[in-house]
């Protein structure tokens, strides 16, 4: 099964099954980022969504499960779409720029997945932090790539202080201002502008 619900291949069962499962991560998302992940039970999580805690097992094995789909998923998803950036060419202060913006609107969309990640990344067993470590590795590698071409006196270290200096900037500002009043095209502007500062602006 493909898992997606809106693959067109997909018998009805199929898709709705892939619907549930989605449910179930956008639910369990929700309830880690309020509770915590020890907070909440796979019975608060089938609730959530209008089932029994039991019927939860026919998609996800445990807990624990559900905490590493979600969080190989997002690792997984920034790979992806930080992929698509810099595919698209063009210099590495545009690729940059671009990067920049992937991640605002990716913090600004999905502010509580990015909590629960860092509350509950060493949660995850051995192999499944080893991989997302590699793909956040990978994800960051994508900026220090360009950043090197923008600041090629640099050593590694200050480039990399640069990139994890921006997605502190990005991540927790993102969580922190997220409200109905808030106005988020203001709010990525903002984003945006700061966290291009931090990357492009030389030092001394």
């Amino acid at each position: 099964m493909n898992g997606n619900p809106k693959d067109p291949t997909a018998t009805d069962r199929e898709r709705a099954k892939a619907q549930r499962r989605q449910d179930l991560l956008a639910e369990a998302t929700r309830l880690f980022a309020i509770r915590g992940y020890a907070g909440v039970s796979l019975e608060d999580l089938g609730a959530a969504c209008g089932i029994s805690g039991p019927a939860v097992y026919r998609h996800f094995s445990g807990k624990s499960a559900v905490l590493i789909a979600l969080l190989v998923g997002v690792s997984q998803d920034m790979v992806d779409g930080g992929r698509k950036v810099t595919d698209a060419g063009g210099t590495a202060a545009e690729t940059l720029t671009r990067l920049i913006a992937f991640h605002t609107d990716f913090a600004l969309a999905r502010p509580d997945i990015i909590q629960v990640q860092d509350r509950n990344l060493e949660t995850l067993p051995a192999a499944e932090l080893q991989l997302v470590r590699k793909l956040q590795r990978e994800y960051i590698g994508m900026w220090t790539e360009q950043l090197h071409q923008i600041h090629p006196g640099e050593t590694n270290a200050v480039i990399r202080f640069r990139a994890h200096a921006a997605f502190g900037l990005l991540n927790s500002t993102a969580h922190s201002a997220h409200s109905p009043r808030t106005s988020k095209a203001g709010l990525r502007r903002l984003l945006n502008q700061m966290a291009a500062s931090a990357l492009f602006t030389p030092v001394g």
